[in-house]
């Protein structure tokens, strides 16, 4: 422990209280314990310099401190203005010795001078939430890119942009897509998500979902689970998509599958999680009934074109924290949660700790698999190894008292042949 204080942060004397969050958020995350006490033994990241940028919260912190323990140097900064948990950004800086540059409700310009900082640290790995980090590198810092030998990348937009940037030609180290692993994007997408982003409307508004119309736009695994979730809580159901195998799926599970323009005038709540931009648009707004309610669980605040809303209100004001109000000149009102950033981190505490135990261990075990094999990836977008993504999920079992089947030696042989047929 250390009584200095390594980063920038809100209020250094939240850091007891920031213990007492980790130690609790701990309880929920036996995957990661045990990759922890492994790295305290084995140490295979000493002298690694890590930049990462991820929200900053008691499920991160333990990350953080099984890095910290394999012995990589950590410097970890914000990667949404809203998502700081300040009481754990000051036991991250004071009493765990990470620097650590997080304030919620941060500027955007004290954002980006945070990201600024931790690439000062001159990076061997970076982690990402959302590829703020890894567009920073590629675009202004382009002198720091030599010493980059790999990365990670935690979410749907951020391994949007990083594969754009590979199809273009212009990423300059490997990253594996922590999303991509099953045990993120079926646990955490779905089930993170779904529970995650109502937790954040309900703690922001106090409104019942039971008999609402709730409008999901998006049907990947998010959109799965913030659809089933609010079907669960008694809310009628209108998905929007783009994607027609995805549109089939909403369809087969249920849920009314309209155009966003069929579905605007019907909405009570719309939540967006499509990693997309203006995907709730001036038609929409133009067609929703008074008091509709706007959250956005997607990465970036791109999802709802704000910049579109505030011009076509006459006044906007704040009813309670995290939730504004727009007034339009026919005198309808349209509200918006957490101004359109992640409603689950903005105006709650994002997904439970049990959940970013898998996916937490998946950007553990990629950092650690990075290190050892980094001199024979290529600069490309990597899929997690699958035997990472089993034996995460082997150990998630484990801590459940889940026991399974294993293949015998004639089924293993029967599946790896072809001559076996009718008999």
């Amino acid at each position: 422990m250390t009584a200095q204080i390594t980063g920038d942060v809100a209020n250094p004397a939240l850091a007891r209280l920031g213990v007492q969050r980790v130690e609790w958020a701990a309880r929920e995350m036996p995957v990661v314990r045990q990759i922890r006490e492994r790295f305290g033994r084995e140490r295979p990241l000493v002298g690694v310099k890590v930049a990462a940028c991820l929200h900053v919260t008691s499920e991160t912190a333990n990350l953080m401190l099984a890095l910290r323990d394999g012995g990589a140097e950590v410097r970890l900064t914000a990667s949404n203005p809203l998502s700081t948990q300040d009481e754990v950004a000051a036991a991250l800086a004071v009493e765990y010795g990470i620097p650590t540059y997080a304030i919620k409700g941060e500027s955007t310009e004290t954002y980006y001078r945070h990201l600024e900082v931790a690439v000062e640290h001159r990076p061997q790995i970076t982690m990402d939430d959302g590829a703020d980090l890894v567009a920073l590198l590629h675009k202004s810092r382009r002198d720091l890119l030599g010493g980059v030998v790999g990365g990670t990348e935690e979410t749907t937009t951020g391994v949007i942009r990083l594969k754009a940037l590979a199809q273009q030609g212009q990423l300059a180290y490997p990253i594996i897509a922590v999303n991509e692993a099953n045990t993120k994007h079926f646990f955490d997408n779905r089930y993170g998500t779904g529970q995650s982003t109502l937790d954040g409307i309900i703690r922001a508004t106090n409104i019942l979902l039971a008999g609402k119309t709730l409008v999901v736009c998006g049907y990947g695994w998010c959109g799965r689970g913030v659809a089933s979730r609010a079907r669960g809580m008694g809310a009628q159901v209108v998905v929007t998509e783009v994607d027609p195998l995805r549109a089939i799926e909403a369809t087969m599970d249920g849920f009314r599958v309209m155009p966003i323009a069929e579905a605007a005038p019907l909405g009570d709540i719309f939540v967006t999680v499509t990693g997309d931009i203006n995907v709730i648009d001036v038609p929409a707004f133009e067609s929703m009934k008074s008091g509709a309610v706007l959250a956005n669980s997607g990465h970036f605040d791109a999802e709802i074109n704000l910049k579109a809303l505030a011009a076509m209100s006459e006044s906007q004001r704040e009813l309670r924290p995290f939730v504004d109000e727009y007034t339009l000149p026919d005198r309808r009102r349209i509200v918006v949660l957490a101004q359109g950033r992640l409603v689950n981190l903005g105006a709650a505490e994002g997904h439970p700790a049990s959940v970013m135990d898998m996916s937490f261990a998946n950007q553990a075990l990629c950092l650690e698999y990075i290190v050892r094999e980094h001199t024979r990836l290529e600069r490309q977008v990597y899929d997690v190894p699958r035997d990472i993504d089993d034996e995460i999920a082997r150990l998630k079992l484990e801590s459940m008292g889940v026991r399974i089947d294993t293949l015998t030696d004639e089924q293993r042989a029967y599946l790896s042949s072809w001559e076996l047929g009718t008999a």
